[in-house]
């Protein structure tokens, strides 16, 4: 029996998470749930924002649905204590080091873009971003100069391994796609930058069928904007990826509407919304859960085998979206129930 890990963790997690249960449960998908306690929650309930039981639980389980973690209660407590370091030590414990963000403009949402309706239409993208090396595990900290001034660092870092194995993943989703594949960079300045597009482009050399292009990372965020039906699959470093995938998500309507994959490279995966916890709407019932029915899909399709499913599950949000349901992020009145019952009514 396929086991799924429940990981809603804090603010609207729960909330968008019980949606997509709802969802799955509605498609007949065969498999056993457990949950466990993640982030702010774990903190409350264990002391840690990621307890040895939960990190078992995800171990065991074939996919992890998760929610969100965030809680302005514990933004004073040391770094490694904060519920923000649960999806870090998740990552590292799990292997994830690839994470698919998708953006597409569903059809109905023109206005909900920051963008023109004419050049959002055109976005469908993936955002392939590197999940475990770059500034966010590097070494870090805090130290005081010869001059007596208080110094933060933290330490850019990525080796040709790393480098190889998230280009392969690009180049893989690209051959799904449109066959086109834009590395996003600093190498004009950054020699972290540097290895990394030397490192592309000689995988590249695997993939005849795949046109490949450079980007540095100014320039993408610029492109985003102005042109971003030229994309098609992104591939970056855990820092670049993190903020463009976050402006991807506005060009694309809301980021209430975009799923991501965490993956280890052999079918193992954590999925969940990019929104965050957003502590502010927590309990308010006011949450897009879409971007957790996404997910949801998304763990259809990349873990447990089932991409029939997945499309009905994608097929419903769009019908729903284009059925006139909206959320407050999308400038309508629906609580997240009722954007969740009318999911369910186009399945």
């Amino acid at each position: 029996m396929t086991l799924i890990a429940l990981l809603a963790g804090d603010g609207i997690g729960p909330e968008v998470v019980a949606e997509a249960r709802r969802v799955l449960d509605a498609c007949g998908v065969d498999a056993t749930y457990e949950v466990a306690v993640v982030g702010g929650a774990a903190y409350r309930a264990a002391g840690h924002p990621l307890p040895p039981e939960t990190v078992d639980l995800a171990k065991r389980a074939d996919a992890i649905l998760f929610g969100a973690v965030g809680d302005p209660e514990f933004d004073a407590l040391e770094r490694a204590s904060r519920p923000e370091q649960a999806i870090l030590g998740l990552r590292r414990e799990l292997g994830l080091f690839a994470n698919l963000r998708p953006a597409m403009l569903f059809e109905g949402l023109e206005d909900a873009s920051a963008l023109k309706p004419d050049i959002a239409r055109a976005i469908d993208l993936v955002i392939v971003r590197e999940l475990t090396g770059d500034v966010y595990f590097g070494d870090k900290g805090r130290r005081t100069t010869d001059d007596g001034l208080r110094e933060g660092y933290d330490e850019m870092r990525y080796d040709e391994r790393e480098i190889e194995r998230i280009a392969r993943v690009g180049f893989d989703t690209a051959m799904k796609r449109g066959r086109k594949l834009c590395s996003v960079d600093k190498a004009n300045v950054l020699e972290t930058s540097q290895l990394w597009r030397d490192v592309v482009i000689e995988v590249s050399a695997d993939y005849p069928d795949v046109d490949l292009t450079h980007l540095y990372v100014d320039n993408a965020a610029m492109q985003l904007v102005r042109a971003p039906g030229q994309f098609d699959v992104i591939v970056t470093g855990n820092l670049f990826g993190d903020i463009l995938s976050d402006q991807a998500s506005m060009c694309a309507g809301s980021i209430g509407m975009l799923p991501s994959a965490s993956l280890d490279g052999s079918g193992k995966g954590m999925y969940e919304p990019i929104h965050g916890s957003a502590p502010d709407s927590a309990g308010q019932g006011k949450a897009n859960p879409c971007a957790a029915i996404l997910s949801a899909a998304l763990m259809l399709r990349h873990s447990l085998g089932q991409a029939e499913v997945a499309d009905r599950i994608d097929a419903a949000v769009a019908g729903a979206i284009r059925g006139g349901a909206r959320t407050g992020d999308l400038s309508g009145t629906l609580s997240t129930t009722a954007m969740g019952d009318a999911v369910l009514a186009a399945l």
